[in-house]
């Protein structure tokens, strides 16, 4: 599993199943959205304005990915 999150744009993505793989996006609520991969397993947890849905910091792991911004 690995979980990021990118401050500029508050998005946290929960990465479930590292490998690739053809995905299905489906919407379960406005701002969350899950990848459905082989089998109709969930892949990944897309999480819009996550700081206002989610506690960042109190995550498990403890740890986790904080990505680069992009210009």
């Amino acid at each position: 599993m690995k979980i990021t999150y990118d401050p500029q744009t508050d998005l946290l993505y929960i990465r479930l199943d590292e490998r690739k793989q053809q995905v299905v996006n489906k919407k379960l609520m406005e701002g969350v959205v899950i990848d459905v991969g082989e089998g109709e397993r969930i892949v990944g947890i897309e999480i819009l304005d996550a700081s206002k849905r989610v506690e960042i910091e109190g995550l498990l792991p403890v740890s986790y990915e904080v990505v680069a911004a992009t210009k």
